[in-house]
């Protein structure tokens, strides 16, 4: 446990003992006899919390926590109230005390509460840095993060936007892969032309070649004029080819044929129309799985991806989970015009906590929900979804006094496998790199260690 500790008693024996046992505990401790000198010492110095009696000479408690509220927010206060006092604590409370403690105080006890106390304080130090770093990552566009892993992504970004390359774009779904192929786009010399995305899952195979290559009139039944296909109507611009691992086997050929050739035959016509495009795909698929299977054609895999660009999933972007929650409130708040103005610490540690399988789009989801619900001006945990209030994470736990509970060597290989599949998804391209083995390799330890896909692995 550490933290810097102001403790105010007009008790100066019990000042010397809590600074004692606090500091055993870990604590730095400095202490005022009187709240005047201590509210004092409080705007000179940093302090993490303040722990105070409510019944001094002078200044007394509820007053001095009352003071830190209105001048300090960002410290919170502990107060002492006799054993059984209720009342007492009450209005402690009511006036700004973080939590408090009865005499006769366990110095222990008192450690945790001041622990958690510290905690709380530092998890709101970031919450208020948020709207600092919200402006520093507004150099992409719509693309919110600060992380490491997103701060390669904006330097891949910044180096490819002026490449004529295609570009494919991979992660999980609702990680904001459109996003990225936007922001390549208002970045590259192509920013004037039209940046046109489709959905290659959307649609069904005819319908998805009609809209690609075009038609002539009565090329088809209902084809009662001609249309331009969307590589025509991207021209000078860029064609973003979304979930293109859902792209029918069978169109595949046509697609590679038209990104070789540079130019499209439309349905029922009789010459090419060449066109001038970017491409940029994007998949949430393990694509390298799916060539292996069959299920891909690796000639157009190698086509599509000149250059990748691997989105992290929300989870493995730390910090960046309060970023995005603080943007959608603020959005959702302006919307519903509800005085919203952030998180409040315990719920901002849920959100930290919480795996967002669903990434950017859940997490949308959910601050949209909180903001709808709640009833103060900032989102607290009841305004949260039960599933995020009631996760608690599983770690693999390798150590044990008891021998006989040690695991083996399998079975700690075994589930860090399972941990990074999951991590990654269940792209298994990726989670062989991290764990450092060739494709191969892993398919080998997935058979002998019976590890069967979820179905989110199966992608």
């Amino acid at each position: 446990m550490t933290g810097r500790i102001l403790i105010v008693d007009d008790d100066r024996e019990m000042c010397t003992m809590l600074e004692s046992g606090l500091a055993l505990q870990g604590f730095s401790v400095k202490w005022k006899t009187s709240g005047e000198e201590a509210f004092d010492l409080l705007m000179a110095e940093p302090f993490d919390v303040v722990m105070t009696d409510l019944k001094m000479s002078g200044m007394g408690g509820i007053e001095l926590t009352r003071r830190v509220a209105e001048n300090r927010p960002d410290i919170p206060v502990v107060v002492i109230t006799a054993f059984g006092s209720l009342d007492t604590a009450v209005s402690a409370l009511r006036a700004g005390a973080y939590d408090f403690v009865s005499k006769p105080i366990d110095v222990d006890t008192l450690a945790l509460v001041l622990d958690r106390a510290v905690k709380h304080r530092n998890l709101l130090e970031q919450v208020n840095r948020l709207s600092k770093t919200l402006e520093e990552s507004q150099r992409f566009d719509e693309i919110i993060g600060a992380s490491v892993p997103m701060k390669r992504v904006y330097e891949l970004i910044e180096r490819i936007s002026d490449l004529e390359s295609s570009v494919l774009v991979t992660g999980e779904s609702g990680t904001g892969k459109e996003l990225v192929a936007r922001s390549l786009h208002n970045r590259s010399p192509r920013i004037k032309g039209p940046f046109i995305a489709v959905n290659c899952a959307a649609m069904p195979e005819t319908l998805l070649e009609s809209e690609l290559f075009g038609h002539t009139s009565g090329a088809f039944t209902n084809a009662k004029g001609a249309r331009e296909g969307l590589f025509i109507q991207a021209s000078k611009g860029t064609l973003f080819l979304d979930e293109i691992g859902d792209m029918p086997l069978t169109l595949q050929p046509k697609i590679l044929r038209a990104i070789e050739q540079r130019a499209v035959r439309p349905i029922g016509g009789n010459k090419e129309i060449p066109f001038d495009v970017r491409i940029i795909a994007a998949t949430n698929h393990d694509l390298e799985s799916a060539v292996e299977e069959g299920k891909f054609r690796e000639d157009l895999f190698y086509r599509l991806n000149v250059i990748q660009i691997d989105l992290p999933p929300l989870r493995a972007r730390g910090r960046d989970i309060l970023l995005l929650g603080q943007r959608f409130i603020e959005h959702f708040a302006a919307v519903t015009g509800k005085k919203v103005i952030g998180l409040a610490s315990p719920a901002a540690e849920k959100l930290l906590n919480y795996p967002w399988h669903g990434n950017v789009r859940e997490l949308r989801n959910c601050m949209e929900r909180a903001v709808a619900l709640t009833q103060f001006d900032k989102i607290v945990v009841e305004d949260l979804p039960e599933k995020i209030r009631g996760y608690t994470s599983s770690r693999m736990v390798v150590e044990a006094n008891d021998p006989t509970e040690l695991a083996t060597i399998e079975e700690v290989e075994r589930q860090y496998i399972e941990y990074v599949l999951r991590v990654t998804g269940g792209n298994k391209t990726h989670a062989a790199q991290l764990l450092g083995l060739d494709r191969k390799t892993l398919y080998r330890k997935l058979e002998r260690y019976r590890i069967e896909p979820t179905i989110e692995e199966s992608k």
